[in-house]
């Protein structure tokens, strides 16, 4: 697949092990050598911020989205390339989604999970086809790749719905994922419920 930017989705803490951030910042320096265009949520904190500030530094592109609610010098960046505001978190989902080739999301809490299942629900639904990543570096979406897979085994996750996550393990196979990706949405189940 030919993708040229990525949306991030991913904590605005760094958490408690230090090697979310390692990998953040090495998955920044990656997405800037390959000339792929961040998309993120325009933070200056945590685990967005890390990635963003390492995209910067090594001379690619960074585009923020965020609500214009939030406070500009202490939760969202000032040195990016570009910064959209808009009203909502609604509103900083459907441009991300419209916008972005691909979606990657690292380690985070309630925020993250909530862009990847928005993501993931309007992939389900034949809204967007594009490839959609869970890096699950150390472990860290173990329980929620079991949870996924304990939807699966009580009816309420088709396969070919399951399938339209992909979960990498290390940051080359997020790049594996996103050229080889192939969409196994059932175009004969989308025709049953959209017109």
């Amino acid at each position: 697949m030919k993708y040229k930017n990525i949306a991030l989705f991913c904590g605005s803490a760094e958490g408690n092990n230090p090697v979310y951030a390692q990998q953040a910042r090495q998955f920044g320096i990656r997405l800037a050598e390959k000339n792929l265009t961040l998309y993120y949520g325009g933070g200056c904190i945590g685990l967005m911020w890390a990635t963003a500030d390492e995209v910067m530094k090594h001379g690619g592109t960074v585009i923020g989205v965020a609500p214009d609610f939030f406070t500009r010098n202490h939760v969202l960046a000032e040195n990016i390339t570009k910064m959209i505001y808009v009203k909502t978190m609604s509103e900083r989902k459907q441009l991300l989604e419209y916008e972005a080739d691909a979606f990657v999301a690292l380690p985070g809490g309630y925020g993250t999970m909530d862009e990847l299942f928005e993501i993931l629900t309007d992939s389900q639904l034949g809204m967007h086809t594009k490839p959609i990543v869970l890096f699950n570096h150390n472990g860290f979406y173990d329980h929620l790749v079991a949870q996924l897979e304990r939807f699966s085994e009580e009816g309420f996750l088709r396969p070919f719905h399951k399938k339209l996550l992909m979960v990498a393990n290390t940051l080359d196979e997020i790049f594996e994922c996103l050229d080889t990706y192939e969409n196994t949405n059932d175009p004969n189940w989308l025709k049953h419920i959209r017109h």
